[in-house]
């Protein structure tokens, strides 16, 4: 049901939109003292909603404001323009069907439409926009290109609806931010899952677990993965930055994280700036001291992943070939 205080601000609104519709040509002052005397600030601010709509213009130069209609009064309807432009500008005030959170409660958020996602988070429209309405246009601007947004501006949001305010461009922002650190979460839950049975499965975890490494660093950086007793990967180590050199990957700082973790076997990482992923000699005389040290130690090593770009080589897969 609607409250008492709407009910009324309805009425007022239809008693001043009625008045305007007896009249093609009219001044401020003559609807002021007509039947908008008592809302002379709700009459002005419908005036000029109706103007920035087009449905009104200003007439000639007049000494004082002076306004007529673009089209027929007649044709105009009162209370759909209600609807639309003062009632329809936030999410409670739309019929029960056409409410996003009301379907996402019913039905579930995987049945929503973008527009309806952009909406609940635009929550609140402007004057001639409803929530629902921002939310399409937004749909309509990066249905294809959703990857776009977190790159954009509170200003370049609000070009495209004017819905857009700073709470809801804060809205948005953090609702991006949340996904991504959801994702990330999920993504670190599957790896700790992942069992690395040979080469593929190894390249595989280290392409997703070392992206940044392999995409945006300017340094080579030497990593280690320990591993239980079913091969998944327990946590990774940071063993040096720098180029890589037996003098820099000193058996002693790969074992000592790998025995405080308590690790049946390790991985070992590293990227290559260049984005070519092929071994250097420099690389392999790294990974056979590393494979005497493990027999001495104890925990095996079972292969060094070089990350280069978006490709990963396996040192055990690229000797096993050579040979």
């Amino acid at each position: 049901m609607k409250s008492t205080a709407r009910t009324n601000r309805e009425s007022v609104y239809l008693q001043i939109l009625a008045d305007l519709q007896d009249r093609q040509v009219f001044t401020l002052q003559e609807i002021a003292s007509s039947t908008a005397a008592a809302h002379p600030i709700v009459a002005r601010n419908i005036i000029a909603e109706l103007l920035r709509q087009g449905s009104l213009a200003h007439a000639g130069d007049q000494s004082e404001p002076t306004y007529r209609w673009q089209t027929d009064p007649a044709g105009f309807d009162p209370a759909q323009w209600i609807r639309g432009t003062i009632s329809g500008t936030t999410i409670p005030e739309s019929p029960p069907g056409d409410r996003p959170r009301e379907r996402l409660l019913q039905q579930g958020v995987e049945r929503l439409k973008l527009a309806e996602l952009f909406a609940i988070l635009i929550r609140t429209g402007r004057p001639g926009e409803s929530a629902v309405q921002a939310g399409e246009k937004l749909a309509a601007q990066f249905g294809n290109s959703l990857e776009q947004i977190p790159d954009m501006g509170h200003s370049e949001l609000k070009q495209i609806s004017s819905a857009v305010s700073q709470p809801a461009f804060c809205q948005i922002m953090a609702g991006i931010e949340l996904g991504r650190r959801i994702d990330t979460a999920r993504e670190e839950g599957l790896q700790g899952r992942i069992r690395i049975t040979g080469p593929g499965s190894a390249m595989r975890f280290c392409v997703s677990k070392f992206e940044r490494l392999a995409k945006d660093r300017r340094q080579e950086e030497f990593h280690m993965v320990t591993l239980d007793t079913r091969n998944h990967p327990l946590a990774s180590h940071c063993i040096t930055v720098g180029t890589l050199r037996n003098s820099l990957v000193h058996p002693r700082e790969v074992f000592r994280p790998a025995i405080r973790d308590a690790a049946n076997c390790i991985l070992v990482v590293h990227n290559h700036p260049s984005g070519d992923p092929t071994p250097s000699e420099q690389d392999i005389q790294v990974t056979e001291r590393l494979e005497s040290a493990a027999e001495i130690v104890g925990i095996p090593l079972v292969d060094h992943i070089i990350v280069a770009g978006n490709r990963a080589l396996s040192l055990q897969e690229w000797r096993s070939g050579i040979r």
